[in-house]
């Protein structure tokens, strides 16, 4: 995604001439697509699995590639950009056009953005310090779909972003979220790539829609076999019974 602006402050005088607008009034689409389809399927990905999630708790909110607007300085300058995902703890699931912090009363508590060679550097750099400084998230991650190697996290301490240590399993924790990102190898849409997902601290992965379907199918199957194996050893039991004199049919 492209910048957002890092200017500081407006000044009051100019401040007072802006009506803070409401996420009706501002602008939302902007025509913008990611940069790759692999792109726009590990936002997809990331999201897929973590509404779930928030819907559980009830008190959450995600998106993608989203206008998120901090300042009435961005209405100005017209810097609508949004960050690929970013997700949001104890405010209401209702549907959005945009985050407005002036109306949500608060800014993301994650951000990830997915680096391309056109965004990696300002991903790095000037919009790390947007998070950082004015907007205030407290973790930030960084993923590039096509280098699993170029990951890393960071969360804010004393108003600085310092870097994050993966975990034994090579994960990062958001303690935000008490939730894990780990580099998954698997298929995803017909996608076999390393992906970034969200997994549970006592590591079992978020599951997208289709595997959950499958992991379903997978049981009803065997409960079905339990049950046939269930009726094959009776129907044993009963020849057994039956070749040894006794009269079943007493006993059913």
């Amino acid at each position: 995604m492209l910048p957002f602006t890092t200017e500081e402050t407006i000044s009051n005088s100019e401040e007072q001439l802006i009506n803070f607008p409401n996420q009706h009034d501002l602008p939302c689409d902007d025509d913008d697509v990611m940069e790759t389809l692999r792109h726009k399927y590990q936002m997809d990905l990331l999201l897929e699995t973590i509404y779930p999630w928030l819907e559980k708790r009830q008190d959450g909110f995600a998106a993608g590639n989203m206008f998120v607007y901090f300042s009435p300085y961005q209405v100005k300058k017209y810097d609508y950009k949004g960050p690929d995902f970013f997700c949001v703890l104890d405010v209401s699931q209702q549907e959005r056009k945009s985050w407005v912090v002036w109306e949500e009363g608060k800014t993301p508590d994650v951000v990830i953005e997915l680096l391309s060679e056109s965004t990696a550097n300002y991903d790095k750099t000037k919009k790390k310090l947007v998070y950082q400084d004015r907007m205030r998230v407290p973790e930030y991650f960084w993923y590039d779909p096509f280098n699993p190697d170029d990951w890393a996290g960071f969360a804010i301490v004393e108003g600085v972003y310092q870097p994050l240590t993966r975990d034994d399993k090579n994960r990062y924790i958001s303690k935000k979220l008490q939730l894990a990102l780990v580099c998954w190898q698997g298929v995803y849409r017909g996608v076999d790539t390393v992906w970034l997902r969200w997994e549970t601290l006592d590591g079992e992965l978020l599951l997208t829609d289709k595997e959950v379907s499958e992991q379903e199918k997978q049981r009803a199957e065997q409960e079905k076999q339990r049950a046939d194996d269930a009726e094959l050893e009776i129907a044993r039991l009963r020849d057994l019974l039956k070749n040894s004199g006794v009269d079943i049919n007493g006993l059913e």
